[in-house]
């Protein structure tokens, strides 16, 4: 049986060797705030980050964060001592990023070291080769799977391509179908140009239509943009609300609001929509 998902929206990744960023990322506005013990920690301080990342769970994030943690690979020797030390912190992730996933074991291997009486993490999957996007249709049916996380670094290096966004579509669409599929969310790569904002916000745009239920963020200035873009507007809120009332008033069947013929799989959108804004929190999100 699945987990029931974390917050889908705007996720932050914060190394695990700079503890001075831990209440940045705390206060930060993001859904799920993870402190990485991967690709942005080097190799030389991999067993003090490791100890430094029990901090990150002990004070409180702000309302509606979700903490969590990016580990190493489960079938590397690094990935195999954050698992463990990670099971002995004081305070656990909700939250744990499992990296170059390529099969389903990947991700048993993560939830047997960490499950315990009374604690068991949400696992995502991080999906950034093209041997996982293969393996796609039995990775999102493991049974401990939360959701997918999308890398278009690793992928575009594997491939030998751009990170453009006509370069990774057959990945982006994929996963967004194979996640779908599985009834657990995606979530889209970072963005790494920190100075082109607009191109921000259009592939996060286009990564919404697509599908996916937010997008990872590398550097606080790209929270706003991103929060924005997966925040229901107050238009769409409106039009799902008219929706739904309009379909309870018609008891089953097709229905016209505001000119669009509206059938069963519309109604279906539009009560998740509202559903999303329901759990929503107002925050602030610093620039």
């Amino acid at each position: 049986m699945k987990k029931a998902l974390a917050p889908a929206g705007v996720w932050f990744v914060t190394p695990a060797h700079t503890s001075t960023r831990f209440p940045a990322a705390h206060r930060c506005g993001a859904d799920v705030a993870l402190v990485d013990l991967e690709d942005s920690v080097p190799a030389a301080v991999k067993a003090e980050a490791r100890q430094a990342a029990a901090a990150f769970f002990i004070a409180h994030p702000a309302a509606g964060c979700v903490l969590g943690v990016r580990i190493s690979s489960p079938t590397t020797r690094d990935g195999i001592l954050d698992l463990a030390a990670i099971a002995d912190y004081p305070v656990r992730p909700d939250v744990v990023l499992i990296p170059k996933v390529e099969a389903a074991r990947d991700m048993e291997v993560a939830a047997g070291a960490l499950d315990a009486p009374g604690y068991t993490p949400h696992l995502y999957a991080l999906i950034e080769t093209p041997r996982a996007l293969e393996k796609l249709p039995s990775i999102v049916r493991a049974d401990r799977i939360a959701g997918l996380v999308f890398g278009t670094a690793d992928y575009a290096t594997a491939l030998g391509c751009s990170k453009g966004w006509e370069a990774m579509l057959h990945a982006r669409s994929a996963l967004v179908t194979s996640a779908a599929a599985a009834g657990v969310c995606a979530i889209d790569s970072p963005y790494f140009d920190l100075d082109d904002l607009d191109g921000l916000r259009g592939e996060a745009e286009r990564a919404k239509d697509l599908g996916f239920a937010g997008k990872c963020c590398v550097h606080p200035r790209q929270l706003p943009v991103v929060t924005d873009v997966f925040t229901p507007t107050d238009e769409e809120v409106a039009d799902a609300r008219a929706i739904v009332a309009a379909a309870e008033e018609a008891d089953g069947r097709i229905i016209r609001v505001d000119g669009h013929m509206i059938g069963p799989p519309m109604v279906k959108a539009a009560r998740a929509l509202l559903a999303r804004q329901d759990h929503c929190t107002p925050r602030e999100v610093s620039a």
